[in-house]
């Protein structure tokens, strides 16, 4: 099954990494386990997630630069029609991100690198 946005775990994550809950564009609601609008106020009954959409902004542009090499994103599937992702430079990669059946997964195992190395 396609996930439409960050499970709990993943959300309570990007939480800890100080993303600031205005860029969630959903809200879960933890008691009757349905997603609502993102204008919901966060209390203990609903949690911030982030769907492809979003988490996606955090990788655009998708050149980086760390003042040695310019790496590009790349997103792709692997033999196994498993997603992977990773940033390359003249065929040198600097993170590639587990493979998943889930893209939201690929996409969201990035952005958490990225903003841990401060690249974001």
């Amino acid at each position: 099954m396609n996930k439409i946005c960050t499970s709990i775990d993943q959300s309570e994550r990007l939480l800890e990494l100080e993303f600031d809950v205005k860029t969630a564009d959903i809200i879960y609601n933890i008691f009757d386990k349905s997603y609502i609008r993102h204008d919901t106020p966060i209390d203990k009954y609903h949690t911030p997630a982030w769907s492809l959409s979003a988490l996606s902004k955090f990788i655009l542009p998708s050149i980086m630069d760390d003042n040695k090499n310019v790496y590009k994103f790349y997103i792709s599937k692997d033999d196994l029609d498993r997603w992977i992702a990773y940033y390359k430079s003249n065929n040198v990669s600097i993170h590639i991100c587990e493979e998943s059946d889930n893209m939201i997964d690929v996409i969201f195992e990035m952005v958490c690198w990225l903003k841990k190395e401060k690249y974001i």
